[in-house]
Formats: structure tokens, sequence, C-alpha cells
């Protein structure tokens, strides 16, 4: 999450704040230091220094704690297998000293959240490996992703971690994100920091409810358990929209009735983020996300049975299996999201009693 958008919201960096509110659940994502000052509870990973010292000597840099920068100066080389294998093995144990002294800070820890890009060896690779780790260590806690999806090869070993080790997965459109600031913005050269505002507020709408009080108060578990009604179908599909639209939504969602699921009362909330009268943000748990892991499944497809870049992955001691049981498993994956387009209420009891019944 772009640190410098919480960091207005909540006013730590500016001893000028609007009110008490903003430190009322500071504590979600920062540490109160010495002098008042308050530190992200955030750990930054790379395979490569560059971004690192991109992000140290940036404007906000000094905010985060030294020691939890990581990265490997050697890099990955954009292989998915370097990441999850052998570069990224060599930063597991470190990375999770570090987490381990984070999560001793917390009075009360409920979960992760890991803003990572699902394409090649940092985000999808090394993200994947310490996403599982994490899940060994802290079995009972939440795991909470921000994932841009691109159009890589590499996608397909990644969500197949996701599902696996995953609690609630938002799925950002890389191209989607472009067509918002050429159509929407009308800009003509976007840059990553155009890019990444547009992540950024939406993170920041998703998650008002965990660090500003309401009267919509959630969590992790609340949400996880009003969003995923059937098992593997925790896919999220967040929008944002910087405009007072509470009202519109909300004629919206009595229109279109039909399209919301009965059993999530209250599903429309409002965040007023900084420097915005109000703005709305819409997560929704559609199956039609099922054509994104089509179109992801026939290009991977499509290489895996020509072996075209095979063995770039298989001499980092990747095996071939693992590449049929990646396609398996996304087949698996796009089967269940077709099994429940029309699910009703009905359907949802009597698939919980079946779920009771086998545990």
């Amino acid at each position: 999450m772009e640190p410098g958008n919480i960091s207005d919201e909540h006013a730590t960096s500016t001893y000028h704040r609007d009110s008490d509110l903003q430190l009322d659940r500071i504590s979600v994502y920062y540490n109160e230091a010495t002098d008042g000052k308050y530190v992200p509870r955030a750990i930054l990973v790379d395979l490569e220094p560059g971004t690192m010292d991109s992000v140290y000597s940036g404007h906000f840099g000094q905010i985060f704690r030294p020691d939890n920068f990581l990265f490997d100066p050697s890099g990955a080389g954009n292989n998915w297998a370097k990441g999850h294998y052998t570069q990224g093995a060599k930063l597991v144990y470190s990375f999770l000293d570090v987490v381990w002294k984070e999560a001793e800070s917390f009075d009360c820890l409920q979960g992760f959240q890991l803003t990572h890009s699902l394409g090649w060896d940092t985000g999808s690779g090394i993200g994947t490996l310490l996403i599982s780790k994490i899940q060994e260590e802290y079995p009972d806690c939440f795991m909470n992703t921000f994932s841009v999806v691109p159009s890589y090869k590499a996608l397909q070993f990644s969500i197949h971690q996701l599902v696996e080790n995953t609690d609630e997965t938002y799925c950002i459109d890389n191209k989607a994100l472009y067509d918002i600031c050429f159509h929407t913005l009308k800009l003509t050269t976007p840059t990553y920091w155009d890019l990444n505002y547009l992540v950024s507020a939406t993170m920041r709408g998703v998650t008002a409810c965990l660090h500003f009080p309401g009267q919509l108060s959630a969590d992790l578990h609340k949400l996880a358990v009003n969003m995923v009604p059937f098992p593997c179908l925790d896919f999220f599909m967040p929008a944002f929209s910087m405009k007072e639209v509470g009202e519109q939504m909300l004629n919206m969602q009595n229109k279109n009735s039909s399209y919301f699921v009965e059993w999530i009362p209250n599903n429309i909330k409002t965040a007023p983020p900084h420097g915005l009268k109000m703005a709305v943000t819409f997560i929704s748990n559609s199956t039609g996300i099922q054509e994104l892991f089509k179109l992801i499944s026939e290009q991977f497809t499509a290489m895996f049975h020509q072996k075209a870049f095979l063995h770039w992955y298989t001499g980092e001691d990747m095996d071939e299996m693992e590449f049929t049981e990646a396609e398996s498993n996304m087949s698996d994956l796009i089967t269940e999201h077709q099994q429940y387009p029309d699910a009703t209420t009905e359907e949802e009891e009597d698939f919980s009693k079946e779920a009771e019944e086998e545990a």
C-alpha cells in the first residue's frame, strides 16, 4: 500500500490532525515509536537491490524500519522457479525472523496482508513462497493478498499457490489499470505513480473499516465469512470511484437486486479518504472471474504443450509434474466457478451441512 496515502489519512507525517479518530486505530498499520512518530508495520522484499534503494531514498523511505528491507543482490532473472525455489529460498529465514519480530509487537494478531504482482520472479515466485511459509508458521491467521494480475505464463503457478494458501485474494487487473488511465483519466502516458495510485486508493477503501472506526465494524474474519460462500471462491474483484456515489450505489443495488446475494445484508460501505469528500469501494465475489482464469489457462496450456521455456524452470530443480499439477488445479478452479453461478441461500445451507458432516 502506498505509505503516503495512509500516512496522510492518519496524519502521521504532520503535527496537524483534523480529528482524534485518525489515531484511534492507527496501530493496525503502524507502531508508535519515540517522539510521537509512527513506523509502518511493513516488510519490503525484492530479489534485487534497485527497487529497495528507490523506496529507501524516496520521500517516505525514512519512515520504514531499515531492518525490514530484505533483498538478494543476485536477482532472479524474471524466473518464477528461481524466486520460488532457489534465490528466493535464501531470504526465507531472514524474512520469517522479521515477521516474528513484527508479530510479537501485536496485541491481537488477526492476519497478514501481502501486496504483490503475479508476474515473474519476486512478486510471483518468492511472493507465493513467503505466503506458504507464513501459513505454516501462523496457521490460525488470515492471509489477505492484493495481487496485480498481468498475462504471463507464470501466473498458473501463482494462482495454484493462492488457492492453497490464501483466504482472501483481491485481483487487480493490470490491463484494467491502463484502461482507466487512458479512457477515464485521459492520460496519454501513464506512469507507475498513476497506476500505483489507483491500486493504493482501492486498497485504502477496502481496508478503511480495519484502520478507522465506524458504524460498520468489520475485520478480515467477518469479510471472509460474508464474501466466501464456497471453498476456492475467494478471488475478489475490487473497484473504486472518486465521486460522491453513496446514494447512487444504493439505487444501483436496488435496481439490480437480483445480482446481489441475499445472505450478505448491509453490503455497501463508503469511506471518506484523504482529499475527497466521499468515495466508494466495491468488492465483488463473482463467478465471472473465471474468464480471467480461462485466459491464463489457455496461454499456459499452449506453451506447456510445446514445452516452451520449460528448461528455465527445470534447471532450477522444478519438476515437470508441477506443470501438470498446476494445469489440473486451474481446471478445477474454473470448474468450481462454473458450478455456482446461480447459487441460492438454500443451496448454501445444504452445502454447509455437507461440509459439517464431512468434518
